[in-house]
């Protein structure tokens, strides 16, 4: 019993209490009409659901390594089940649990004063959504097989749909929306197919690895296409840019946390599934890869949340890496500890484009006086991004090029120790860009936000400050070791981190150098400007598809079609000449018999 109830209750509250009150607000059209008692209604839930997480969460820090499994019969045929629904509360669900229901609880509240001017309708429907994705999260996150997990994993995709394009109205929106949802679907077909074959290899769908290696290496494969999708590993990258149409908030929930974080989370959870060696060399290799180009893009943009969302590309690659290398304590804390400081980031960045009313970091400037709380705050989670020593993202990023380290992964391991560089330089331009920079018109009005703003920013960046120090706890829930020590490759990063907050200063410090001066950066610029990415989709749908697909065509309107209809003109013709034979004469027919008849004993006399 955990503060009175079971902790089997205490799940199905955090996973169906949200699923409510997203049910309520769809169909009750005056609650969610009037705006504000749909958003009290969805605020409520989503602490209730946190505080049902952290119930667990002390239940299985007396208990490390317990497991409670419940589940029901899932499609029953013949009399046999199929599969089961349920949860699994074990030391890998009940973590992400908490990660979860805390930054949606945070999001949300952060929401009642960001959404505060929209219309009661649409703010009404945009918590019935926040709800929508909260259960759709969890029914992930607590998932006994892989088949609910993909259950789970479709209904987020959907939601993310919902919430990136909220401004439906907005081009750009709708175009983000579509993009986001059919990227991720194409990655997904590969988790289909590998769905298939572990039934197929197994006759079930659990975590259990299949016996034949080829196999295991297809399933592993069909997964971690889909895990390139969901958290935006290159080249699946390209949607996770344009989601930030969608409101700030919803961006610190989908690409903090929860909906970017799912691969990560699918590949702990599904860990057996992805120990083959090839697939641990792509996630190896396409993680570090992922991290120094997102990062690299992250120098140059010139929205506040595109910085981030590279970024957030970026640590989904050091997280892909680590798990490649086999070390799940550093992936999976590293995701722990990245809720904390990009969530922190994205409501902070929330807090100042509602203060100035852009995203560009160029109407920004010298809010440093004006919105201190908002400020220290970022900058908590800016150099927790940038692994400065005490704050989380220092423990979990060292925990990952230490593992790359001991593996002798050099290649990966350098552009790895390239983006931590890079990330430090890049949050520092932002920090001194938006906070130390030169005034502009539109930071002349600008003021701190209010407290449903500010409070959420500043339980996020305690956790951001304190998250490293429960690595211990949290290797014993995930059952590894963990015993950190700074080694060299751990100072090595260390340095470069400082080097790049160093250098960001030098160029963006007092905000006398324009951003032009920098001028060897002007490249990748027009790279990251250029979309190359997508232009490659693009040619490759409009060049290749599309010309393959009108190649098809002609072959089957032309020869395929043409050859039946060839075979019905023939039949038709033959038809008609072959009916002059029917005169209707009784001679005719008889000199026909005749003939035959010769025709046959001449052939039986020449046989």
């Amino acid at each position: 019993m955990i503060f009175g109830l079971p902790p089997l209750t205490w799940a199905l509250i955090a996973l169906f209490a949200p699923a409510a009150a997203a049910l309520v607000i769809g169909v009750v059209a005056p609650l969610r009409k009037q705006g504000k008692p749909a958003a009290y209604l969805a605020v409520g839930v989503a602490a209730l659901s946190l505080f049902a997480a952290i119930a667990l969460l002390v239940r299985q820090l007396g208990a490390p390594g317990q497991v409670l499994v419940a589940t029901t019969r899932w499609l029953p045929s013949s009399g046999q089940t199929l599969a089961e629904i349920g949860v699994r509360l074990d030391g890998i669900s009940v973590p992400m649990l908490l990660v979860v229901t805390l930054v949606a609880a945070c999001v949300q509240v952060f929401s009642l004063g960001y959404m505060a001017d929209e219309p009661p309708p649409a703010f009404g429907r945009y918590f019935g959504y926040h709800s929508l994705f909260i259960f759709s999260m969890n029914t992930l996150v607590l998932a006994p097989n892989v088949l609910q997990l993909f259950a789970g994993w479709e209904l987020v995709g959907l939601t993310s749909y919902l919430l990136i394009g909220f401004y439906w109205q907005k081009p750009s929106a709708a175009r983000a929306a579509v993009k986001a949802f059919w990227t991720t679907k194409l990655a997904d077909m590969g988790f289909v197919a590998g769905v298939v074959l572990l039934f197929v290899a197994t006759g079930g769908f659990g975590w259990t690895a299949p016996s034949d290696p080829k196999l295991h290496m297809w399933i592993g494969l069909g997964l971690f296409l889909a895990v390139m999708g969901k958290s935006a590993q290159f080249p699946l990258h390209v949607w996770l840019p344009d989601a930030m149409e969608g409101p700030t908030p919803v961006s610190a929930l989908l690409h903090a946390a929860t909906m970017v974080a799912a691969g990560v989370y699918l590949i702990v959870r599904a860990n057996p599934l992805f120990q083959a060696v090839e697939v641990r060399e792509l996630m190896t290799w396409l993680g570090a890869f992922t991290a120094l180009f997102a990062a690299t893009i992250a120098v140059v943009q010139t929205d506040i949340k595109k910085v981030l969302a590279y970024s957030t590309c970026s640590q989904l690659g050091y997280m892909v890496s680590a798990l490649g290398a086999g070390s799940l304590m550093g992936g999976y804390f590293h995701l722990t500890t990245h809720a904390a400081f990009k969530a922190l980031l994205f409501l902070g960045a929330g807090s100042v484009i509602h203060a100035v009313h852009s995203n560009e970091l160029g109407d920004m400037g010298y809010l440093w006086p004006k919105m201190k709380v908002t400020a220290l705050t970022f900058i908590v989670g800016a150099l927790a991004l940038a692994g400065v020593p005490g704050l989380a993202g220092f423990f979990s990023k060292d925990l990952i090029l230490e593992a790359l380290y001991e593996k002798q992964l050099w290649g990966p391991l350098g552009m790895l120790m390239a983006a931590a560089f890079l990330t430090a330089f890049y949050m520092g331009r932002v920090v001194f860009l938006a906070f130390f920079g030169k005034r502009t018109k539109k930071t002349e009005r600008a003021h701190e936000s209010g407290p449903t703003m500010v409070a959420p920013l500043i339980l996020l960046a305690a956790v951001a400050a304190s998250a490293g120090y429960f690595g211990k706890s949290l290797a014993k829930m995930y059952g590894t070791a963990y015993h950190f020590h700074l080694g060299a490759v751990g100072g090595v990063a260390t340095a470069l981190g400082l080097g790049g907050l160093l250098l960001a200063y030098l160029v963006y410090g007092k905000g006398s150098v324009p951003e032009s001066s920098f001028a060897f950066l002007a490249p990748v610029g027009r790279l990251a400007r250029s979309g190359a990415v997508d232009k490659l989709y693009l040619f490759g749908f409009q060049k290749v598809a599309l010309g393959l697909a009108g190649a098809i065509g002609w072959f089957d309107r032309y020869v395929v079609d043409g050859l039946i209809n060839l075979l019905g003109w023939a039949t038709i013709m033959g038809g008609r000449r072959v009916r002059k034979l029917q005169t209707g004469n009784v001679s005719d027919y008889v000199y026909a018999v005749i003939a035959g008849a010769v025709v046959l004993a001449t052939w039986g006399i020449l046989r």
